[in-house]
């Protein structure tokens, strides 16, 4: 069994803006991703990639951008799901959002 006990697991920063701690499967990541410094004037830089993406908003407020979809603007509670490789960002609205992603299969790009 794995487990992350959070106050004993450090962030990894990602940059000035977003931070993220992450547990994972062999076939499955759940990364917690804090984001600081809002409200945002603009959105993070626009992604894509080849795993499936489900997100829970855990704390504050952001309007996600899905390419081919309208812009949804979403608050603790909510959640969003991405498929493989569409182009998607966040831009936070309040001055800090908590989200729950889940990725498979696992991101290797994110370990070290």
């Amino acid at each position: 069994m794995s487990i992350l006990k959070f106050d004993e697991v450090p962030y990894e920063q990602v940059n000035e803006r977003v931070k993220r701690k992450l547990i994972h499967t062999e076939n499955l990541m759940t990364v917690i991703v804090d984001f600081e410094g809002g409200p945002w004037p603009d959105t993070d830089p626009p992604h894509n990639h080849p795993h499936e993406q489900t997100s829970y908003i855990a704390e504050g407020e952001i309007v996600f951008y899905c390419e081919g979809e309208p812009d949804q603007a979403m608050k603790a509670g909510d959640m969003f799901a991405v498929p493989p490789y569409k182009m998607h960002s966040i831009k936070l609205l309040s001055k800090t959002a908590r989200l729950v992603d889940s990725f498979n299969p696992v991101r290797e790009d994110f370990l070290k």
